[in-house]
C-alpha cells in the first residue's frame, strides 16, 4: 500500500487508507515495544531474575506479532518481496476468487425462493403507492421519466421514423381496399337511419345560407339571358329562382318523407351496394384513394405527422405545467391512492412483481453473477489487492496487534509452567 497513489482514490477510500496505516503504525509500534522489553530484560535478567517473565512475554509477543504480520502480509504480497510459496494469495488467486464469490452470489442470493420469500414480506405495491401518493415524488417520476423520453426522441432518426410511418400508412391505407369496408359501414348506418341527423344537418346548413345570402342570386340566371330583355324582367327571374330555392329547401327540411331525402337515401343505398360489389365503383374509389395518398404524398403526410408530433411531444415534456406532465403527475398519484386503498388490486401487483422478480432472477442469475466474475477478471492483480487491502485491511491489522498481545502471555503461561515444572 505504500505505492499506492491517493490521488486516484475516492474520498472514502483516502480515509480508508488512513486508518489502515495507523493501525499498522500501532501494529508496528507493538512490535518494537515487545523488541525493546525484550532486549532491556534479557540485558538485566541476571541482576533481576523475574525479568526472565518479562523476557519470556516480550519473546512470546514479537513472536506473535511476526507470525501474524507474516501471515496478513501473504494475503496482498511476497514478505519482503521474498517469492514465498503461498504468498501473495490474493493477487495469485484473483480470477479464481472472483468465480468463487460469483457462485456463492448466485447460489445464496441470486434464488427464486429466497427472492420469492424476501418481496412477499416487503408490500412492494403498497410501499409504492404511498411513496408515488406524494405531489413531490410523483413529479419526481414525471420529471426523470420525460428527460428519458425527450432523450429518446432526439435520438430517433426522423429520415427512419418518417419512413416507418409512410410504411405503416401504405400498408394500412394503400394496400387495403377501402370499398367493401365502406360500403358495408354506410350500409350499417343506413340500416340504423345513424344519417337521418347528418342529412339534417346539411339541409338546415344549406337553407341558413340561403336565407342569410340573398344576394349571391343577383345575376345567377340574367346574366345569362338576352341583353334585349328588360332589366325588371331579369331582376324579376333571379327573384323566382331564389324563392324557388329557398321553399325547395325549406320543403326539404320541414317533410322527413321528402322526395328529395328519398332520392339520396336510394342513392346511397346504391352506393353502399356497388362499394361492396360493384367492381367498377370499387375501382373508381381505389383510384381516387392512390391519387390522394400516392407515395410522395404519403412521405410528405409522413414527415409532417412525425416533426409536428415530435414538436409537440419536446415542448409538453420540457415544460413542468405542460397538460401532459400534469396529467402524468395526477395519473400517477391517483394509482398510488388505488394501490393504498384498493386490497384486490395491491395483491394483483404485489403478486406480479414478486413472480416476474423470482422469473428472472431464475432465468438469468447465472448471467447476473457473471458480472462479479468477470468484474474481477477485467481487473488488474495489484488494482484488486489494493480494493481488496482497502477494504479489510484496517481490521487485518488488529490481528498483528492480538498476535502480539496472545504471544506475549502465551510466551509468559509457557515459561511459568517449564519453569515450575523444571525449576
Amino acid at each position: 500500500m505504500a505505492r499506492t497513489s491517493t490521488a486516484l482514490l475516492s474520498p472514502a477510500d483516502r480515509e480508508r487508507l488512513r486508518g489502515l496505516r495507523f493501525m499498522k503504525g500501532i501494529a508496528l509500534a507493538a512490535l518494537v515495544l515487545m523488541a525493546v522489553v525484550f532486549v532491556i530484560a534479557f540485558a538485566l535478567e541476571d541482576r533481576a531474575p523475574w525479568l526472565a517473565y518479562v523476557r519470556a512475554a516480550a519473546e512470546g509477543g514479537m513472536v506473535g506479532a511476526l507470525a501474524d504480520w507474516f501471515a496478513v502480509t501473504a494475503l496482498f504480497r511476497h514478505p519482503l518481496g521474498i517469492p514465498i510459496p503461498h504468498t501473495a494469495i490474493i493477487p495469485k488467486r484473483k480470477d479464481e476468487i472472483g468465480r468463487t464469490l460469483g457462485e456463492f452470489v448466485e447460489t445464496e442470493f441470486l434464488s427464486g425462493p429466497i427472492v420469492r420469500t424476501k418481496l412477499e414480506s416487503m408490500d412492494v405495491a403498497g410501499r409504492l403507492g404511498t411513496w408515488v401518493t406524494e405531489e413531490a415524488h410523483a413529479e419526481r417520476v414525471v420529471e426523470e421519466a420525460s428527460a428519458m423520453a425527450a432523450g429518446v426522441l432526439r435520438a430517433l432518426s426522423d429520415d427512419e421514423v418518417q419512413e416507418v410511418i409512410a410504411e405503416l400508412a401504405r400498408e394500412n391505407l394503400l394496400v387495403p381496399d377501402w370499398g367493401p369496408p365502406a360500403g358495408a359501414w354506410l350500409e350499417r348506418v343506413l340500416a340504423s337511419e345513424a344519417h337521418r341527423r347528418a342529412v339534417d344537418l346539411a339541409i338546415d346548413s344549406v337553407t341558413g345560407w340561403l336565407h342569410a345570402n340573398r344576394a349571391a342570386f343577383e345575376g345567377l340566371v340574367s346574366r345569362r339571358l338576352p341583353s334585349w330583355v328588360p332589366g325588371i324582367a331579369q331582376r324579376l327571374v333571379d327573384d323566382t329562382v331564389y324563392k324557388e330555392a329557398l321553399r325547395f329547401a325549406d320543403a326539404v327540411a320541414a317533410d322527413p318523407k321528402h322526395p328529395a331525402r328519398r332520392a339520396l337515401d336510394d342513392y346511397l343505398a346504391r352506393l353502399a351496394d356497388g362499394l361492396q360489389h360493384d367492381p367498377a365503383t370499387i375501382g373508381r374509389l381505389e383510384d381516387a384513394k392512390r391519387a390522394v395518398f400516392d407515395s410522395p404524398r404519403v412521405r410528405d403526410l409522413a414527415a409532417e405527422a412525425w416533426e409536428a408530433a415530435k414538436s409537440g411531444l419536446l415542448t409538453a415534456l420540457a415544460d413542468p405545467r405542460s397538460g401532459l406532465r400534469l396529467h402524468a403527475r395526477d395519473a400517477l398519484r391517483e394509482a398510488g391512492r388505488r394501490l393504498q386503498t384498493d386490497d384486490a388490486l395491491r395483491a394483483r401487483v404485489n403478486t406480479w412483481v414478486t413472480d416476474s422478480a423470482a422469473f428472472l432472477v431464475d432465468r438469468y442469475r447465472h448471467d447476473i453473477a457473471s458480472i462479479i466474475t468477470d468484474t474481477v477478471e477485467r481487473w488488474d492483480p495489484d488494482e484488486t489487492t489494493q480494493k481488496i487491502e482497502l477494504q479489510v485491511g484496517r481490521d487485518l491489522q488488529y490481528i498483528r496487534l492480538n498476535g502480539t498481545i496472545v504471544g506475549a502471555l502465551a510466551g509468559i503461561v509457557i515459561f511459568a509452567v517449564a519453569h515450575a515444572v523444571m525449576g
